[in-house]
């Protein structure tokens, strides 16, 4: 037989054909047939998929996604990426103790600073379960839209995992995968954690290990760290391995506890399940029904927990990077509920919409909204520099001049960690919610030097009442913030402006009055004596 090519189709010429007939064989729908006819259209295909449409909905979703989160979930979704960014094109702004210290490198804000530059210069500031778990998801609806580390670690992750070399994935590769990898540990070291599993496997099972090496991990890793060596040396001026400082700071010194500490069970008892949320039982029972070439992920997302839980100071966004190796399992199980399976679903995704919609929209939410409120000072007042701004609030509570873009004075409560070894340290902050009070009449004994404008949470109102009252404070805005007020957090945000009404605008009436009034006899006098 002769095959000839025609349209995809093979035509045979064989003893009972006419001459020069072509019969066309009808196309098969087994991925036995289909493999050698897509193998070409695989690489066109490559990440976008087989279904280009199931593309443009998820980048339609999270779009839709970035304006259904209005609410702030940790300080550093600003303080290290737009704010640092904030002040490299605009060259004012806070960078906060890490910046001293090149805890944190450039790289990652660098992306935030070309957006606000173009912006400056045009003058203007089971696969199909998988992907429903992942999208429905309520923690990564929260935080996938945010400006954190984390995020970009996540993203990176997920797409090194489109190219890690499975066993019968048709778009492995080593390099893609690795620069990806590496480029996560750029941006925040502590991304190689998860993969650490994941590269053993790779260098287990592959025959030539090393030309993997030499070839693949150890060039991309050159460039890598050399494009993030040469970026730090621009804006620091000087060579500063920001890695190192990071991993010393975090990890081997454990500083980070100065921020708050939790037990070593805490990703497992309480971080684990609130970040899976009512997908857990799901994870659980696809854990016990996922295929063995996934175990490794199982391993990784365990290993992660396990070195986290060894770090004094935990938070729930440290683990979103094994969120996406959790909902392989949740796939997986949802594959088998078979009767089960469209009430699992109709769950998850109202369990999961409501809590996102609450998180996104009301809770935490003041922080932003006061920011929008004290920007509008720039275009109301005349004089910029009139206005003055202090944040009486658990340090770093909200953005700063990035979400401001304007130089107002502003001030808040610092709270850098003690370097030095001091066994009785107090930050700024700590110093002033012992004794709120006392501390505003130290520091602002004079009146010339009081801010015009004072932002407080509700819970510390009562206490300062006597230093707003004395010095002609009134509240003229309020914000709601949070159902679930705790510590220092209260549920609302004051803000506080000094007026000139009231003791202080009498006693201007009254100097006023006497300068008119000797004003009028003098020249009362000098008429009376030309007469």
């Amino acid at each position: 037989m002769d095959p000839q090519g025609g349209d995809g189709g093979l035509a045979f010429r064989g003893p009972h054909s006419r001459p020069h007939e072509k019969v066309k064989l009808r196309k098969r729908k087994s991925t036995l047939y289909s493999g050698a006819q897509d193998k070409g259209a695989g690489h066109r295909r490559d990440l976008l998929g087989e279904n280009i449409y199931l593309v443009l909905f998820t980048i339609a979703l999270r779009i839709f996604n970035c304006f259904l989160v209005q609410t702030s979930f940790v300080p550093d979704e600003y303080w290290q990426s737009l704010e640092v960014a904030h002040h490299m094109v605009f060259n004012y702004g806070y960078l906060t103790w890490e910046w001293a210290e090149r805890l944190r490198g450039y790289t990652y804000p660098l992306v935030f600073a070309s957006i606000y530059k173009i912006l400056h210069l045009l003058g203007k500031d089971s696969v199909q379960l998988l992907f429903f778990c992942q999208l429905c998801s309520w923690f990564t609806w929260y935080c996938c839209t945010r400006t954190l580390t984390n995020t970009m670690e996540t993203v990176l992750s997920i797409i090194a995992l489109f190219y890690y070399p499975w066993e019968g994935s048709k778009s492995m590769n080593s390099v893609t995968y690795s620069f990806l990898v590496a480029l996560a540990f750029i941006i925040r070291p502590t991304a190689l954690i998860p993969w650490v599993p994941l590269l053993f496997r790779h260098f287990w099972q592959e025959r030539r290990k090393l030309d993997l090496i030499l070839h693949h991990f150890v060039p991309v890793g050159f460039v890598t760290l050399s494009l993030s060596l040469v970026i730090d040396r621009i804006f620091f001026g000087q060579w500063t391995l920001v890695q190192f400082n990071f991993l010393k700071f975090n990890v081997l010194q454990n500083l980070g506890t100065f921020y708050g500490s939790h037990p070593w069970h805490w990703y497992f008892s309480q971080g684990f399940p609130v970040v899976l949320g009512t997908h857990l039982p799901f994870f659980i029972h696809g854990c016990l029904l996922a295929p063995k070439r996934y175990r490794i992920l199982l391993v990784s997302v365990l290993w992660t927990l396990l070195v986290y839980s060894m770090l004094g100071h935990k938070e729930f966004r440290f683990i979103y990077p094994v969120l996406p190796f959790c909902m392989v399992f949740c796939g997986y199980s949802l594959t088998h509920l078979k009767s089960w399976k469209k009430p699992a679903l109709s769950f998850l995704f109202l369990s999961n919409m409501l809590l996102a919609l609450y998180t996104g929209l009301v809770h935490q939410r003041g922080t932003l909204d006061v920011m929008s409120h004290i920007q509008k000072f720039c275009y109301n007042s005349p004089n910029k520099s009139s206005a003055s701004i202090l944040i009486l609030m658990p340090c770093h509570s909200t953005p700063y001049y990035s979400h401001v873009h304007c130089p107002l004075q502003m001030r808040f409560l610092q709270c850098p960690p003690d370097l030095t070894g001091k066994t009785q340290y107090l930050d700024e902050a700590d110093i002033f919610y012992l004794n709120p009070l006392n501390w505003l009449h130290k520091e602002f004994h004079n009146d010339a030097s009081l801010p015009t404008h004072l932002i407080i949470f509700s819970v510390l109102e009562e206490e300062i009442s006597a230093f707003l009252t004395a010095r002609n404070y009134e509240r003229t805005a309020v914000f709601f913030h949070t159902h679930l007020p705790e510590g220092r957090t209260g549920s609302h945000i004051y803000v506080y402006e000094q007026k000139l009404n009231g003791k202080l605008n009498r006693r201007l009436r009254r100097i006023e009055d006497s300068l008119l009034s000797s004003d009028y006899r003098t020249l009362s006098r000098k008429g009376s004596s030309r007469i």
